[in-house]
């Protein structure tokens, strides 16, 4: 992976959304951002599933209560993880 793009990884109902998993996005950016533009791509998606998903760049978990403070570097490897039902 280059420097100049970060590897996005979907899980589960992420993945049923986008029909992918997995795509690439332009760096620097933040989570603030890479939300935005997912919103672009997929339409309702920050409603059905960005708003209870968990975020982890490099396999840690980010904290979301401020997107735009969380800063996706090239090379990174984020997924967004929704979250998972039991019973």
């Amino acid at each position: 992976m280059s420097k100049d793009h970060f590897t996005l990884l979907y899980f589960a109902s992420a993945s049923s959304y986008t029909r992918k998993s997995s795509e690439t996005f332009p760096a620097p950016s933040t989570a603030a951002k890479l939300f935005e533009e997912l919103e672009k791509r997929y339409p309702g998606m920050k409603q059905r599933i960005l708003t209870s998903c968990a975020l982890t760049v490099n396999l840690e978990y980010v904290e979301l209560e401020k997107p735009e403070a969380v800063v996706i570097d090239g090379g990174a490897e984020v997924a967004i993880i929704p979250p998972v039902s039991s019973g």
